[in-house]
């Protein structure tokens, strides 16, 4: 039985609902100082830092040449034991293979918090079609955690945050963890592929239920990703779908969704949301009402004219400018 508690502001539940890897996360991301939409381009350019070791291949490549395979990895400097590592997996609408490409955003962060970040890509729609992201995803946390104490990696916190088809990725990998079926066989076949938090912006969760009819067309990126219109395939959507695999037993879940979001529908959220309030699992989630599809760290630092974006003094200026905060709740 699941205990309602209060509706808490997004730092609090950040600090007190969810372990110590998301709220490190999101604190990190939110001092993203960035101001406008308009500034996002040089702003990034500021704010990034160079992988340390550069695309290493988790699991051999294919198809040839593709960047589907490698991942870049940021390590924090002197570390004098095991520290956590963050999988960043960007979005593309799965057309891209070189989604680790913005971790250095997140490394710039993440690293000086004393965290390792994982750069991780995965195959594009037109090198495979579903389940070989899943195969990817499963082979690159494998791969860390056989590799961690070579790197100084924390085998036990690996967290994962994502943006569009990245949260995608990374809340599909809450969802899958160590299930013998959904494993694959590229990398470290045996080791365990669960991660022990994630942090999703604007994910797509159930492939069946998307707000418009243009995103069922064979030809829209979540066709391409199946190899089929949704709804002319309905068992490989919802196999494709995180929101259809919760069962009571995922890792603490951090969702942003921006109720303007044109891309992915604000709806794909408020649905894996309501799952896993529905099976007990830690989550929170929060949507900010004048936000639309990213990028994650315009996306949360940008504040479309309202002085107090996160809704921090809610009430203060006008239910405009307050985002919905979401009911957190505890395990009996």
């Amino acid at each position: 039985m699941c205990i309602e508690t209060r509706r808490q502001n997004v730092l609090w539940c950040a600090m007190t609902g969810l372990r110590t890897v998301v709220s490190v996360i999101l604190i990190a991301v939110t001092t993203l100082e960035i101001g406008s939409a308009s500034e996002i381009g040089s702003a990034r350019s500021e704010q990034t830092t160079r992988p340390t070791i550069a695309n290493i291949t988790y699991t051999p490549t294919d198809p040839e040449r593709s960047r589907g395979h490698l991942l870049d990895l940021y390590l924090p400097a002197a570390a004098t034991k095991p520290v956590p590592v963050v999988i960043f997996t960007g979005g593309s609408g799965w057309k891209g293979d070189n989604d680790k490409a913005g971790a250095g955003e997140v490394a710039a962060q993440l690293n000086p918090a004393g965290l390792a970040v994982a750069g991780v890509s995965i195959r594009s729609s037109a090198q495979t079609t579903f389940p070989g992201q899943l195969y990817d995803i499963k082979a690159a946390i494998r791969w860390l955690r056989a590799n961690a104490a070579k790197y100084n990696l924390d085998p036990n916190r690996i967290g994962y945050m994502g943006g569009s088809s990245g949260a995608w990725a990374a809340v599909l990998a809450a969802v899958t963890g160590d299930r013998p079926e959904l494993e694959g066989k590229l990398s470290a076949v045996g080791v365990s592929s669960a991660v022990q938090a994630v942090v999703a912006f604007s994910p797509t969760t159930d492939f069946l239920s998307m707000d418009g009819a243009h995103y069922y067309s064979a030809t829209w990126p979540i066709g391409r990703l199946l190899g089929c219109a949704p709804n002319t395939c309905p068992e490989k959507a919802r196999a494709a779908s995180p929101a259809h695999y919760v069962t009571g037993k995922e890792p603490p879940i951090m969702i942003f969704h921006g109720e303007l979001d044109q891309k992915v529908t604000h709806n794909q959220s408020e649905l894996l949301y309501e799952a896993l309030k529905e099976a007990c699992d830690e989550a929170v989630f929060i949507s900010l009402p004048k936000a639309g599809h990213g990028p994650s760290n315009a996306f949360l630092t940008s504040n479309g004219g309202c002085d107090d974006p996160f809704g921090l003094d809610c009430g203060l200026q006008g239910d405009q400018c307050c985002p919905v905060h979401s009911d957190l709740e505890d395990r009996d």
